[in-house]
Protein backbone atom coordinates (compact mmCIF):
# COMPACT_ATOMS: atom_id res chain seq x y z
CA UNK A 1 0.00 0.00 0.00
CA UNK A 2 3.02 2.27 0.36
CA UNK A 3 3.41 2.65 -3.43
CA UNK A 4 4.01 6.31 -4.27
CA UNK A 5 1.08 6.18 -6.71
CA UNK A 6 -1.26 5.93 -3.72
CA UNK A 7 -0.16 9.33 -2.52
CA UNK A 8 0.01 11.27 -5.81
CA UNK A 9 -2.43 14.16 -6.36
CA UNK A 10 -3.71 14.43 -2.79
CA UNK A 11 -7.11 16.15 -2.64
CA UNK A 12 -7.77 19.33 -0.69
CA UNK A 13 -10.04 17.97 2.02
CA UNK A 14 -13.22 19.83 2.92
CA UNK A 15 -15.64 18.99 5.71
CA UNK A 16 -18.34 21.18 4.14
CA UNK A 17 -18.48 19.98 0.54
CA UNK A 18 -21.36 17.95 -0.83
CA UNK A 19 -25.15 17.94 -0.67
CA UNK A 20 -25.36 15.52 2.28
CA UNK A 21 -24.74 15.77 6.01
CA UNK A 22 -22.18 14.33 8.41
CA UNK A 23 -23.56 12.33 11.31
CA UNK A 24 -22.57 9.36 13.42
CA UNK A 25 -23.55 6.07 11.80
CA UNK A 26 -22.46 2.59 12.80
CA UNK A 27 -20.07 4.14 15.32
CA UNK A 28 -18.27 6.30 12.73
CA UNK A 29 -18.58 9.89 11.57
CA UNK A 30 -20.21 9.41 8.16
CA UNK A 31 -21.12 11.54 5.16
CA UNK A 32 -24.71 10.57 4.31
CA UNK A 33 -26.52 11.59 1.15
CA UNK A 34 -29.69 10.50 -0.64
CA UNK A 35 -33.13 9.49 0.56
CA UNK A 36 -33.06 8.34 4.20
CA UNK A 37 -36.08 6.14 3.42
CA UNK A 38 -34.43 4.23 0.56
CA UNK A 39 -34.29 0.46 1.06
CA UNK A 40 -31.21 0.32 -1.19
CA UNK A 41 -27.85 1.55 0.11
CA UNK A 42 -24.29 1.97 -1.12
CA UNK A 43 -21.21 2.22 1.10
CA UNK A 44 -18.18 4.06 -0.31
CA UNK A 45 -14.88 2.99 1.27
CA UNK A 46 -12.32 5.70 0.61
CA UNK A 47 -8.65 5.66 -0.23
CA UNK A 48 -6.11 6.86 2.37
CA UNK A 49 -7.23 10.49 1.95
CA UNK A 50 -10.50 9.75 3.68
CA UNK A 51 -14.14 10.72 3.51
CA UNK A 52 -13.74 14.50 3.10
CA UNK A 53 -12.24 14.29 -0.41
CA UNK A 54 -14.47 16.54 -2.61
CA UNK A 55 -14.49 14.24 -5.66
CA UNK A 56 -15.53 11.30 -3.47
CA UNK A 57 -18.40 13.27 -1.98
CA UNK A 58 -19.42 14.46 -5.43
CA UNK A 59 -19.55 10.82 -6.52
CA UNK A 60 -21.62 9.93 -3.45
CA UNK A 61 -24.13 12.63 -4.39
CA UNK A 62 -24.23 11.34 -7.97
CA UNK A 63 -25.01 7.80 -6.79
CA UNK A 64 -27.64 9.15 -4.38
CA UNK A 65 -29.27 10.94 -7.31
CA UNK A 66 -30.14 7.54 -8.79
CA UNK A 67 -32.20 6.52 -5.75
CA UNK A 68 -29.70 5.02 -3.32
CA UNK A 69 -28.96 6.01 0.26
CA UNK A 70 -25.18 6.52 0.22
CA UNK A 71 -22.91 6.41 3.27
CA UNK A 72 -19.23 7.40 3.25
CA UNK A 73 -17.77 6.53 6.68
CA UNK A 74 -14.64 8.02 8.19
CA UNK A 75 -12.70 4.79 8.59
CA UNK A 76 -9.65 6.76 9.77
CA UNK A 77 -11.26 8.41 12.81
CA UNK A 78 -10.29 11.94 11.78
CA UNK A 79 -6.76 10.90 10.81
CA UNK A 80 -6.55 10.61 7.01
CA UNK A 81 -3.25 11.10 5.25
CA UNK A 82 -2.88 14.83 4.64
CA UNK A 83 0.69 15.21 3.42
CA UNK A 84 2.68 12.14 2.46
CA UNK A 85 5.79 14.32 2.03
CA UNK A 86 5.74 15.62 5.61
CA UNK A 87 9.12 14.49 7.07
CA UNK A 88 7.38 13.68 10.38
CA UNK A 89 4.88 11.38 8.71
CA UNK A 90 5.56 7.62 8.87
CA UNK A 91 3.32 5.77 6.45
CA UNK A 92 4.05 2.35 7.93
CA UNK A 93 3.01 3.48 11.41
CA UNK A 94 -0.15 5.00 9.91
CA UNK A 95 -1.00 1.76 8.09
CA UNK A 96 -0.50 -0.23 11.30
CA UNK A 97 -3.09 1.91 13.08
CA UNK A 98 -5.45 2.12 10.10
CA UNK A 99 -5.11 -1.44 8.88
CA UNK A 100 -7.56 -3.09 6.51
CA UNK A 101 -8.66 -5.68 9.10
CA UNK A 102 -9.88 -2.85 11.35
CA UNK A 103 -11.52 -1.27 8.30
CA UNK A 104 -13.26 -4.56 7.59
CA UNK A 105 -14.66 -4.79 11.13
CA UNK A 106 -15.80 -1.15 11.03
CA UNK A 107 -17.49 -1.73 7.66
CA UNK A 108 -19.41 -4.69 9.12
CA UNK A 109 -20.76 -2.36 11.83
CA UNK A 110 -21.91 0.07 9.11
CA UNK A 111 -23.65 -2.80 7.27
CA UNK A 112 -25.37 -3.81 10.52
CA UNK A 113 -26.52 -0.20 11.08
CA UNK A 114 -27.98 -0.08 7.55
CA UNK A 115 -29.81 -3.36 8.13
CA UNK A 116 -31.20 -2.12 11.45
CA UNK A 117 -32.77 0.91 9.73
CA UNK A 118 -34.59 -1.32 7.28
CA UNK A 119 -32.25 -1.32 4.26
CA UNK A 120 -32.85 -4.52 2.28
CA UNK A 121 -29.99 -4.46 -0.26
CA UNK A 122 -26.46 -3.09 0.12
CA UNK A 123 -23.66 -2.56 -2.37
CA UNK A 124 -20.19 -1.15 -1.76
CA UNK A 125 -17.40 0.49 -3.72
CA UNK A 126 -13.80 0.59 -2.51
CA UNK A 127 -10.95 2.77 -3.76
CA UNK A 128 -7.27 1.76 -3.28
CA UNK A 129 -7.13 1.08 0.53
CA UNK A 130 -10.90 0.72 0.43
CA UNK A 131 -10.63 -1.87 -2.34
CA UNK A 132 -8.56 -4.10 -0.04
CA UNK A 133 -11.18 -3.72 2.70
CA UNK A 134 -13.95 -4.48 0.21
CA UNK A 135 -12.47 -7.66 -1.27
CA UNK A 136 -12.56 -9.09 2.27
CA UNK A 137 -16.17 -7.99 2.76
CA UNK A 138 -17.07 -9.62 -0.56
CA UNK A 139 -16.13 -13.02 0.87
CA UNK A 140 -19.48 -13.07 2.71
CA UNK A 141 -22.98 -12.57 1.37
CA UNK A 142 -23.63 -9.47 3.52
CA UNK A 143 -23.34 -7.40 0.33
CA UNK A 144 -25.37 -7.70 -2.86
CA UNK A 145 -22.59 -6.30 -5.07
CA UNK A 146 -19.07 -4.92 -4.93
CA UNK A 147 -17.12 -2.54 -7.17
CA UNK A 148 -13.38 -2.30 -6.57
CA UNK A 149 -11.58 0.64 -8.20
CA UNK A 150 -7.76 0.73 -8.62
CA UNK A 151 -7.31 -1.51 -5.58
CA UNK A 152 -4.37 -1.69 -3.24
CA UNK A 153 -2.58 -5.05 -3.00
CA UNK A 154 -5.13 -7.86 -3.18
CA UNK A 155 -4.29 -11.55 -3.48
CA UNK A 156 -5.45 -14.48 -5.56
CA UNK A 157 -6.71 -16.16 -2.38
CA UNK A 158 -8.89 -13.16 -1.61
CA UNK A 159 -10.29 -13.24 -5.15
CA UNK A 160 -10.98 -16.98 -4.77
CA UNK A 161 -13.01 -16.23 -1.62
CA UNK A 162 -15.35 -13.70 -3.32
CA UNK A 163 -19.01 -14.72 -3.14
CA UNK A 164 -20.95 -11.74 -4.57
CA UNK A 165 -21.19 -10.04 -7.99
CA UNK A 166 -17.98 -8.05 -8.32
CA UNK A 167 -16.63 -5.52 -10.79
CA UNK A 168 -12.97 -4.50 -10.78
CA UNK A 169 -12.06 -1.28 -12.57
CA UNK A 170 -8.32 -0.89 -13.08
CA UNK A 171 -5.88 1.59 -14.58
CA UNK A 172 -3.46 0.91 -17.42
CA UNK A 173 -0.71 2.64 -15.41
CA UNK A 174 -0.79 1.04 -11.97
CA UNK A 175 2.15 -0.47 -10.08
CA UNK A 176 -0.09 -1.46 -7.17
CA UNK A 177 -2.56 -3.53 -9.20
CA UNK A 178 -1.04 -4.03 -12.66
CA UNK A 179 -3.46 -4.70 -15.54
CA UNK A 180 -1.98 -8.18 -16.12
CA UNK A 181 -2.78 -9.16 -12.54
CA UNK A 182 -6.32 -7.79 -12.71
CA UNK A 183 -6.92 -9.69 -15.96
CA UNK A 184 -5.80 -12.90 -14.20
CA UNK A 185 -8.24 -12.12 -11.39
CA UNK A 186 -10.92 -11.67 -14.06
CA UNK A 187 -10.22 -15.12 -15.48
CA UNK A 188 -10.46 -16.67 -12.01
CA UNK A 189 -13.73 -14.88 -11.32
CA UNK A 190 -15.29 -15.72 -14.67
CA UNK A 191 -14.76 -19.41 -13.93
CA UNK A 192 -17.25 -19.05 -11.05
CA UNK A 193 -20.74 -19.68 -12.42
CA UNK A 194 -22.60 -18.79 -9.21
CA UNK A 195 -22.20 -15.00 -9.59
CA UNK A 196 -21.38 -12.41 -12.21
CA UNK A 197 -18.06 -10.58 -12.50
CA UNK A 198 -16.52 -7.90 -14.67
CA UNK A 199 -12.96 -6.61 -15.05
CA UNK A 200 -12.16 -3.54 -17.14
CA UNK A 201 -8.83 -1.79 -17.66
CA UNK A 202 -9.05 1.91 -18.51
CA UNK A 203 -6.42 3.04 -21.05
CA UNK A 204 -4.13 5.99 -20.45
CA UNK A 205 -5.03 6.53 -16.79
CA UNK A 206 -3.10 5.95 -13.57
CA UNK A 207 -3.93 4.54 -10.14
CA UNK A 208 -6.48 6.78 -8.40
CA UNK A 209 -8.02 8.20 -11.56
CA UNK A 210 -11.65 7.67 -10.47
CA UNK A 211 -11.49 10.07 -7.49
CA UNK A 212 -8.20 11.97 -7.75
CA UNK A 213 -8.78 13.50 -11.17
CA UNK A 214 -8.23 17.19 -11.90
CA UNK A 215 -11.69 18.69 -12.46
CA UNK A 216 -10.23 21.06 -15.07
CA UNK A 217 -8.71 18.24 -17.15
CA UNK A 218 -11.42 17.28 -19.65
CA UNK A 219 -9.87 13.94 -20.54
CA UNK A 220 -9.35 12.97 -16.88
CA UNK A 221 -12.95 13.90 -16.03
CA UNK A 222 -14.23 11.85 -18.98
CA UNK A 223 -12.32 8.72 -17.87
CA UNK A 224 -13.47 9.15 -14.27
CA UNK A 225 -17.09 9.60 -15.37
CA UNK A 226 -16.91 6.46 -17.50
CA UNK A 227 -15.82 4.48 -14.43
CA UNK A 228 -18.63 6.06 -12.38
CA UNK A 229 -21.16 5.01 -15.00
CA UNK A 230 -19.84 1.43 -14.98
CA UNK A 231 -20.19 1.43 -11.20
CA UNK A 232 -23.72 2.81 -11.30
CA UNK A 233 -24.75 0.22 -13.89
CA UNK A 234 -23.36 -2.57 -11.69
CA UNK A 235 -25.25 -1.34 -8.65
CA UNK A 236 -28.47 -0.85 -10.66
CA UNK A 237 -28.21 -4.45 -11.84
CA UNK A 238 -27.54 -6.13 -8.49
CA UNK A 239 -28.54 -3.86 -5.62
CA UNK A 240 -32.31 -4.00 -5.89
Amino acid sequence: MSSSQCFNNPPTLSSTCGEGTVQEFGGLQTYITGSPDSKLAIILISDVFGYEAPNLRKLADKIAGTGFLVVVPDFFYGDPIIDFNDPNFDVNSWLKVHNVDKGNEDAKAVIAALRSKGVSAIGAAGFCWGGVVLVKLASSTELHAAVILHPGPITEDQINDVKVPIAILGAEIDHMSPPEQLKQFGEKLSAKSEFDSFVKIFPGVAHGWTVKYNVEDESAVKSAEESHLDMLNWFAKYVK
